[in-house]
């Protein structure tokens, strides 16, 4: 059963910061610039390999292009910030030759690091592609970001390829998210899988 496109997930980060997580839209091109402009040199070189303080065009067309079966795309924000900005991103691109594999990305902007964010995020994401039929996921990190390389390590990532800068990595969708619902951090991690899990 298809998750419908107005779902919502009402929920906290560990500070007490209220978010709303919902599917991105296409009217969400404007919030997708305005938050990579926000986000740091090092965090958009650590999320695009890029440092550029915007990306092309074409790149945020394809951010905000989910249609939830071939890209899941999900977006947190922060419901009590002036002007509800987005905070936080997650992509799951099919892959054309594999379709139960999906290739898998998440990005927050720095000042709501470390605060469970991507977590909350990430378990939307699994959750939503199970539903769509993924049992896998795959990742691209550079060597040197050593919190992304632990985290998808933690949720069971396999080192499928080490070439130059990059690494390339395969994780399995249920043993990511049992790993997940085992964990009560942060606390708003309940909600997520109240609405999807």
């Amino acid at each position: 059963m298809a998750i419908p496109a107005d779902l919502e997930i009402r929920t906290a980060l560990k500070d007490g910061t209220r978010v709303r997580i919902r599917q991105v839209r296409e009217s969400d091109a404007a919030a997708m610039r305005a938050g990579i402009a926000k986000m740091s040199p090092r965090s958009r070189y650590l999320r695009f390999f890029s440092g550029a303080t915007t990306v092309p065009e074409w790149v945020i067309e394809r951010l905000v292009s989910g249609d939830g079966a071939q890209h899941l795309a999900w977006g947190a924000i922060a419901v009590d910030a002036a002007g509800e900005p987005a905070i936080g991103v997650v992509h799951a691109f099919r892959d054309a030759d594999d379709p139960g594999s999906a290739e898998f990305s998440v990005g927050v902007l720095d000042e709501y690091h470390g605060l469970g964010l991507g977590k909350l995020l990430v378990a939307t994401i699994l959750l939503a592609a199970r539903e769509e039929g993924l049992d896998h996921f795959t990742a691209e990190t550079l060597a040197e970001n050593g919190s992304a390389v632990s985290f998808v390590r933690s949720l069971g990532g396999e080192l499928m390829a080490s070439g130059g800068a990059t690494r390339s990595w395969k994780f399995d969708v249920d043993r990511a998210i049992a790993v997940l619902r085992g964990e009560c951090d942060p606390p708003g991690m309940a909600q997520v899988f109240e609405k999807l899990g």
